[in-house]
């Protein structure tokens, strides 16, 4: 996808830039360095004098004056670079984490009203009528809202938020740039205050405090003796959209919080001059005379957010879409705060323990305990949730955590190149808080993603994956194997085998639940057909059960083919329909366009898009497009980690890594653990996975 950027006036001679720079964060942070250095910037220190030379400085920081007095003695343009209005997790102050976006600006900054910015220049001139990017405007606008996304993310969307019908009066921190560039003091924001409650009177009035005054890093305007009366301040980290949503009218100096007011659907009362204002979206109370165009949401929106801002996608090191960099963000978002409380793992096997910790400890490290009892009680005392591979889940665990939340783990959708059951790290991984997804007789969290459909743009988002999923060939374990040559002609069905003891079969067959019965279900239904039977990749390969005799089968007659070694994708594509008792590859039919018989009550099953032979549950009445259920199956419900950058990431990546064999492997001592797995299985002892 185009980013649809305006192009970096570096980029238009065709060469690259000398950036001299005088402040010590663009060389101590990494990513700074990174977004400069694939925009066309080369960093430098020392005096600049050559043709094409630049200055960098931060906005107009403390730092900022070094350079411009160099710009003066050397007659060299400045270059100004400021965070983009999506950031990061937690403000950089507060964390030290880094942006996910700049803005490179060599007119201005957008915050200084004092001449025009380059976000300025876009808003003013562009004709901003593609009507391709204003739509990824409308889409964008109502994504973030849907996803709980804005600059800082360390919020919490679960907290409530005061009883709508308030008026909404945003803090600013002392001496912020904002501020005193965009022609406000201090004192506006006694002046804000006192407007706010003669244009409302008798309103209640809510003074929402800023991130970094929560967190201690910075003063604010307000403190609690504003809040008297009518009059509260809100000091805790709630939604700015669960804010907006149930505000009557919101007062705001230059906060980012008025560009997000604008994209909830208020007109701010605006007391600065911050970039958003002027363009008749506003009221402004210090109007900016040159700014006289009238723009729509999505053209203010399209300006900010998809042309003007240098992207960056952390996991591919390049220069990415908008919508790239909300991918992106998301997937840290969301590990965030499903971790941030930090976990206490119960009952996990020690080969995987290296691989849940960086998973799911990147907030808080995990605690790892056997005993239910002591895993529990450690949880409460330290404010921790509980975690369980899902298989292993027990009544007395389940007992244990009523007042603990408990996240049950099981691997993702698109695993790996290799097998679990041969100890292959995976690249995903669920943690559901209700239930888990092979489990037909409660809801999981995958339910309601299903019956809730997807946010704004998510079915095409699923669409697109879907199809490089298809283009690259790829499924849940990637081995490869076989063609799907040698099938005699008429109406072929493909029935893939699965390990007899595996939880999706104790949780999720019906009358039929051996590979056998399966076989003898499908011949009853389907005299005349061509079977096609594949049997479990790790049945194959000796270390779960569930092996049949391919000559068995076929004497029998129970099948026509014996496919072992083949690729499950070619022999999708060989076929006219899958029967299944809950195997994921009828999922992944599905997505390739194929009728799905189910014996059994698999996540995909009950929906409407499937031949199902058992009754549906309750909490399965919708009827969601397939689009709306790759989506939920293969991006909402997931989480993904990039063996290459260690961060959390969304699928695309992970569909990219696994297309070139980018993954991980597994060591040595995990090799043998799986040889002995193999040999317990071949003695037919009971070795459930979890």
């Amino acid at each position: 996808m185009s980013s649809g950027r305006i192009p970096a006036p570096e980029a238009s001679g065709g060469g690259r830039q000398s950036l001299y720079v005088y402040s010590g964060g663009f060389l101590t942070q990494p990513r700074i360095r990174r977004i400069l250095s694939l925009s066309g910037y080369d960093i430098r220190i020392g005096k600049p004098g050559a043709p094409g030379d630049r200055v960098g400085v931060w906005g107009r920081s403390p730092t900022a004056p070094r350079g411009e007095a160099v710009s003066g003695w050397t007659d060299t343009p400045v270059v100004r670079i400021e965070d983009a209005f999506l950031r990061s997790i937690r403000p950089g102050r507060v964390s030290g984490d880094p942006p996910i976006g700049l803005l490179i600006d060599d007119l201005g900054v957008h915050f200084d009203s004092s001449s025009p910015s380059r976000i300025e220049t876009v808003l003013a001139r562009d004709p901003l009528d593609d009507s391709a990017i204003l739509e990824r405007a409308r889409v964008g606008m109502a994504r973030l809202r849907a996803m709980n996304l804005s600059k800082y993310n360390n919020f919490d969307p679960d907290l409530e938020v005061p009883e709508p019908g308030y008026v909404l009066v945003v803090d600013q921190t002392r001496d912020d740039a904002s501020i005193l560039y965009g022609k406000a003091t201090a004192a506006t924001f006694r002046e804000m205050l006192v407007f706010a409650q003669e244009e409302h009177p008798g309103a209640r009035i809510v003074i929402k405090a800023h991130p970094e005054t929560l967190s201690g890093a910075r003063l604010g305007h307000y403190s609690d003796g504003h809040a008297h009366g009518q009059i509260s301040l809100l000091d805790r980290p709630v939604s700015p959209w669960r804010l907006l949503d149930g505000a009557i009218a919101v007062y705001t100096v230059s906060s980012q919080l008025g560009f997000e007011a604008i994209m909830a659907g208020h007109r701010p009362r605006v007391f600065g001059q911050p970039f958003y204002a002027g363009w008749g979206l506003t009221a402004d109370e210090n109007p900016v005379a040159r700014r006289e165009r009238k723009l729509t949401r999505a053209q203010l929106f399209a300006g900010a957010m998809i042309l003007a801002p240098a992207w960056y996608d952390p996991c591919r090191d390049r220069l990415c879409s908008f919508e790239e960099a909300v991918d992106q963000l998301e997937a840290e978002v969301a590990a965030f705060r499903q971790d941030r409380r930090g976990h206490v793992a119960v009952g996990m096997r020690l080969w995987k323990r290296r691989h849940l910790q960086a998973a799911f400890g990147r907030e808080r490290p995990l605690r790892f305990q056997n005993d239910p009892g002591r895993a529990a009680a450690l949880a409460r005392a330290e404010g921790r949730g509980l975690m369980v591979w899902a298989g292993a889940e027990t009544r007395t665990l389940t007992e244990l955590a009523r007042d603990t939340p408990l996240l049950r783990v099981e691997d993702g959708f698109l695993r790996s190149r290799g097998l679990g059951a041969e100890l292959v790290p995976p690249m995903s991984l669920v943690a559901d808080p209700l239930g888990i997804y092979y489990d037909p007789a409660r809801e999981s969290r995958l339910d309601r993603l299903i019956a809730a459909g997807p946010p704004p743009g998510g079915a095409e988002r699923a669409e697109h994956l879907v199809a490089r999923l298809i283009r690259d060939r790829l499924s849940k374990y990637n081995l490869g194997g076989a063609g799907a040559e040698g099938f005699r002609d008429g109406r072929r069905i493909l029935v893939p085998g699965q390990v007899e003891d595996d939880a999706s079969i104790r949780c999720g067959a019906g009358t039929e639940h051996t590979n056998l019965a399966l076989l003898k279900r499908v011949r009853q239904e389907n005299p005349d057909a061509v079977i096609i039977y594949k049997p479990h990749p790790d049945v194959e390969a000796g270390l779960r059960l569930g092996k049949l005799s391919p000559a068995e089968i076929t004497a029998l007659g129970l099948a026509d083919h014996v496919a072992e070694g083949a690729d499950p994708v070619a022999l999708i594509g060989a076929v006219d329909e899958v029967w299944t008792i809950t195997s994921l590859l009828g999922f992944e039919a599905l997505l390739r366009g194929k009728k799905v018989t189910c014996l059994g009550l698999p996540f995909y099953a009950g929906w409407g898009l499937t031949h199902d032979m058992m009754p549906r549950p309750p909490h399965r009445q919708g009827r969601p497009s397939l689009a709306a259920l790759a989506h939920a199956a293969l991006i909402a419900y997931p989480r993904y980690r990039d063996p290459v950058s260690g961060l959390p990431c969304p699928p695309e990546v992970i569909a990219g890594r696994l297309a070139r064999g980018e993954v991980m492997r597994p060591g040595p001592m995990n090799r043998g653990l799986s040889k002995l797995q193999g040999l317990l299985a071949s003695q037919s002892w009971l070795w459930r996975r979890g």
